[in-house]
């Protein structure tokens, strides 16, 4: 197995042939600041309905808007806000929920917890493109580029060439600079 993965980083590309910010099927590129990460403090969310900041639970969004405004701080690099709109969300099991759990908890270098995170999301759900992305990243972080390419080539086979997790994951491979969304 280890001889694959060698064979596997020897081969790989070392240039971004993809644009960056390709879509991928979802919330996979930044997201556009809002009210959210621009004027709400603290664990608190935009909505649009009150038509002011509340707290995640008070507030009028779904888990789908909830998801967003995670995704939102977290890139505002706001991630203990990110964890407390993220505690209430209702699926706490939720893939989405797992991966940006364990990307906040990696932002904030608990890297053995994100991992730990990031593993339970691809459990879940095994195409997680963004969770192995996310995770391959952690990878990279703790010098395992071996594993790092492992997991772009797991991406790539469950159809996640072209995304912004394959792209985001191949430039960090190749540069050595992780991503904050």
């Amino acid at each position: 197995m280890r001889t694959f993965l060698i064979a596997a980083a020897l081969t790989l590309p070392m240039s971004v042939t993809t644009p960056l910010y390709a879509a991928g099927g979802g919330n996979e590129t930044a997201p556009k600041p809002t009210k959210t990460s621009k004027d709400c403090k603290g664990v608190r969310v935009w909505d649009e309905k009150k038509q002011r900041c509340v707290r995640p639970k008070k507030s009028s969004l779904d888990d789908n808007g909830l998801y967003d405004a995670v995704r939102e701080l977290a890139y505002a690099g706001r991630y203990m806000d990110a964890q407390g709109v993220l505690a209430a969300m209702s699926d706490q099991n939720d893939d989405r929920v797992l991966t940006y759990k364990g990307f906040t908890e990696r932002k904030m270098g608990n890297i053995d917890v994100a991992m730990v995170f990031y593993q339970d999301a691809i459990d879940k759900n095994p195409g997680n493109i963004l969770a192995r992305s996310y995770m391959a990243q952690g990878m990279l972080d703790q010098g395992d580029k071996i594993g790092a390419i492992a997991q772009l080539r797991e991406i790539q086979a469950r159809g996640g060439e072209g995304t912004w997790a394959e792209a985001s994951l191949r430039q960090a491979i190749e540069t050595g600079l992780t991503y904050n969304h």
